[in-house]
């Protein structure tokens, strides 16, 4: 029996990363003689096992049968280290250790990882659509780029149709980790560069081409300035979530009339976090960066009374950090235009911090004391939104001028 580490354990540490998970090839044995050594089956469909918390899996080779991911017929009958390292996805991917520490690369994954790059070892790539997503996402968390011949191979595959096989789940699971990569922008560029973005997130895709006002906007169309906002939410936030508000924020402008870009863009949130079964916390982000980021740069002429009905939608005081989190995404909103002589002034904290100080007081006011002096149940609620007035044209006085 020989056992090799194998696949995103071997590059990682060629990486110099820590492996997130050991892998293991096992070669001439059987799942009998493994269930005997202790090793505990996991999974259905492919003999795969777990011992000290490690993976290992028979060396195998595999057959399409099918358009689904599943759709597979496996042989574990005499396959060679080659033969199994053959069917995955990217050379970077199919690389072995053996015991003593020798690297085994039959298909220049070492080299890929020199030149950073993302290729395919075979036409065999094609057999599972999700690749595609996957060689996008590898583009976004090790910043490589896609071999010429690879990018055409997910090109056909998209315009076959293949896409459409995919279940939501593993769509969202890969677009999950994209948002929490170094440069999440990456992801949706590949995916555009290659026909799929139109045919996995179309809500995005209808964003290219929707000309904005130059004066706002001279980084260009919808598709360009939210690309710019992704990177800005990146440098601001490693939580993906925010990320995804970020990525959101002004998909409604993809319906006329732009002014109404807020309300649209909630009504599509909601619809698309149906179509991939979104998480709620993501739907919820979604649904509060469409519907209430232009708040924040208003924030200077808007009357107190309507801040704090803000505040209120936004339910800033029951969860003020989901709250910071739109904030964030408001400044990468200012921030995200280019570098054009006529975009607007960055903006840092300062702004913010005032925010997040006029919810920290109007936290800490004494509901107690003000109960004493309240006549009747509404003239409590009177004084309270009288005393929150009080705080928000205080803390106003401290905005710069637009």
């Amino acid at each position: 029996m020989e056992v090799y580490l194998v696949g995103g354990s071997v590059r990682d540490k060629l990486l110099g990363k820590p492996p997130k998970d050991l892998d293991y090839v096992v070669l001439g044995s059987k799942s009998s003689e493994l269930l005997e050594l202790g090793y505990k089956p996991v999974g259905k469909g492919f003999e795969v096992f777990l011992k000290n918390g490690n993976e290992y899996a028979l060396a195998r080779t595999e057959k399409s049968t099918g358009s689904s991911h599943t759709d597979f017929t496996c042989n574990y009958e005499q396959v060679s280290l080659k033969e199994d390292l053959s069917r995955r996805d990217l050379t970077i991917n199919a690389m072995a250790e053996d015991e003593n520490g020798q690297i085994i690369d039959y298909f220049g994954g070492q080299k890929d990882l020199e030149n950073k790059l993302l290729r395919h070892i075979n036409r065999a790539f094609a057999d599972d659509p999700l690749r595609v997503l996957r060689a996008a996402r590898f583009a976004a968390e090790l910043g490589f780029r896609v071999d010429a011949n690879t990018l055409e191979l997910m090109q056909q595959i998209a315009n076959a149709g293949m896409l459409e096989h995919i279940s939501p789940e593993r769509v969202w699971k890969e677009t999950q980790k994209a948002l929490a990569a170094d440069r999440p922008s990456r992801f949706f560029k590949v995916l555009d560069s290659c026909a799929a973005l139109e045919l996995v997130f179309p809500e995005l895709d209808a964003l290219k081409g929707i000309e904005q006002p130059v004066r706002y906007h001279p980084e260009g169309d919808v598709w360009a300035h939210t690309l710019l906002v992704l990177d800005e939410i990146s440098d601001l936030s490693t939580d993906p979530i925010t990320r995804f508000g970020a990525l959101v924020h002004d998909i409604g402008k993809a319906i006329k009339p732009m002014y109404a870009h807020p309300e649209n863009g909630v009504i599509i949130v909601k619809q698309m976090a149906k179509r991939l079964k979104l998480p709620r916390k993501y739907k919820e982000m979604g649904v509060l960066a469409t519907g209430y980021h232009m708040y924040f740069h208003k924030l200077n002429e808007l009357k107190a009374n309507t801040i704090l009905k803000f505040f209120e939608q936004a339910r800033a005081y029951r969860n003020k950090a989901r709250f910071q989190q739109l904030l964030l995404i408001s400044i990468a909103d200012n921030n995200g235009r280019g570098n054009a002589q006529n975009a607007k002034p960055r903006l840092g904290f300062e702004k913010l911090n005032i925010i997040l100080e006029m919810i920290d007081e109007i936290n800490n006011i004494n509901y107690l004391k003000i109960e004493t002096k309240s006549k009747s149940h509404s003239h409590f609620l009177q004084l309270i939104h009288n005393e929150r007035l009080k705080i928000v044209k205080e803390k106003q006085k401290q905005f710069k001028p637009s």
